[in-house]
């Protein structure tokens, strides 16, 4: 998500000024989370981060960014029933139909009781992750969701994961790419079929692909053209 930060959320951040920013999903030191809460410092506004084990040193982020920041080190589908509002929600955490498509389901919940469905930006919508699933926990996967995974690697042009090499070897990779159900971009397909929100989706497909969720209104169509005038997509 960091890859995107200067060219696509940031303008954003500019344009829409969110109250509230939802991150689910903490890697590479927090490097995006800083950017974040240092627009939240700035702004006047509140950062929620939901991820069961963030790899920073999360005292020193709550005593620096204390008005700014709520963090929750749990998994984010127990979390985000409890969200009241959001206006921009980043999904990086787990790479799984599951987990995204009922992530999806619960910020509409949150849209329901707020009547604005939120700008939400959620990474891996490209290869190797958007037509396969990733386990980072599969215990917390319902068995029925669950594909059968494996702790080896994917290569490009091979639906089946490969016995030696490969990138992602140590994670539980769903063992064939494609189908129903498998996959972040799937998720996100299945959510817009079902979704009572008028919204639509934008792909970029670089650095394993972005994908960008608004509503269809004049709110939407004014971030959608800002960041494309901002950032050549």
């Amino acid at each position: 998500m960091e890859r995107f930060f200067e060219k696509i959320i940031k303008p954003i951040l500019i344009k829409y000024e969110p109250s509230h920013i939802v991150e689910i999903g903490v890697f590479l030191a927090g490097r995006s989370t800083i950017k974040l809460l240092e627009f939240c410092k700035m702004m006047n506004s509140k950062l929620t981060v939901i991820d069961p084990a963030p790899g920073f040193n999360t005292y020193a982020y709550e005593a620096v960014f204390s008005e700014e920041l709520v963090l929750h080190k749990k998994h984010s589908l127990e979390i985000l029933s409890e969200i009241e509002t959001a206006d921009l929600v980043l999904i990086d955490g787990d790479h799984n139909w599951y987990t995204v498509y009922h992530e999806l389901m619960a910020i509409e919940q949150i849209a329901t009781k707020t009547g604005e469905f939120p700008i939400v930006i959620l990474h891996d919508t490209e290869w190797p992750y958007g037509r396969r699933d990733s386990y980072y926990f599969p215990e917390t996967i319902p068995l029925q969701y669950q594909k059968p995974h494996a702790k080896k690697g994917i290569r490009a042009g091979s639906s089946e994961l490969v016995d030696t090499g490969g990138i992602n070897e140590d994670q539980h990779n769903a063992m064939n790419e494609y189908g129903e159900e498998n996959g972040v971009l799937t998720a996100i397909e299945d959510f817009l079929k079902v979704t009572a929100f008028s919204l639509s989706f934008h792909r970029v497909n670089t650095n394993n692909g972005l994908g960008i969720l608004v509503p269809k209104d004049t709110r939407g169509d004014v971030v959608m053209q800002f960041i494309m005038d901002t950032s050549g997509l």
